[in-house]
């Protein structure tokens, strides 16, 4: 089946997107959801979690606290690799059954960290990147999250650049704050009626 990566940079709209295809027909399988479900309580990703940073990143629920381990990874790179190797690979081993299981017209990867995993550009067929400027993602994290501008910059610094994901992009969705829904919505639209067709022939 044609697989697709979509990725883009916090606040550029992928979720947007990949629920417009979802609402077409394509099987969307979105990895922090996937992560998510890992890190709740009896999670696989639960245990190597505990082992690796302690029981003080574990809630009163048995979750992951995503708040703690956040301020964990943004203050220590080595901290973050060692979340990035236990998770990842888990949440691949997930993707890979809940696309065995796809009945839509393509699967559709919403995979954030896209380019700084390594791990999933030969896993697809093409690559989608939901395009916006800094500004844009700043002010959009804001209005939903309430985090400081300070806060969300290091979430920026830690992810790709907008121009590292632009390099590995087949395809571009431009989402900056000044297009209109609908313009969105064409543009997605457009793409879609390609991927199909790329699907048809795989």
């Amino acid at each position: 089946m044609f697989k697709l990566g979509l990725t883009g940079g916090i606040g550029s709209g992928k979720s947007t997107v990949s629920k417009l295809l979802a609402k077409w027909g394509a099987t969307v399988i979105d990895a922090d959801q996937l992560a998510r479900q890992l890190t709740e309580p009896g999670g696989l990703g639960i245990k190597p979690v505990t082992e690796a940073f302690g029981a003080e990143v574990i809630d009163a629920t048995g979750a992951m606290d995503r708040r703690r381990m956040r301020e964990i990874v943004f203050a220590d790179k080595a901290a973050r690799t060692r979340l990035e190797q236990i998770l990842h690979p888990l949440i691949g081993s997930a993707a890979d059954r809940a696309a065995a299981l796809a009945t839509g017209r393509y699967i559709v990867f919403e995979i954030p960290l896209l380019v700084e995993s390594g791990r999933w550009k030969d896993r697809v067929n093409r690559v989608c990147v939901v395009d916006c400027d800094v500004d844009t993602q700043i002010s959009r994290v804001q209005a939903r999250s309430g985090l400081s501008v300070s806060a969300i910059q290091e979430i920026l610094a830690a992810q790709a650049t907008r121009e590292d994901r632009l390099l590995v992009a087949d395809d571009v969705i431009l989402n900056d704050i000044s297009v209109p829904i609908g313009y969105l919505t064409e543009q997605t639209s457009a793409l879609h009626e390609i991927w199909c067709a790329l699907a048809d022939r795989s």
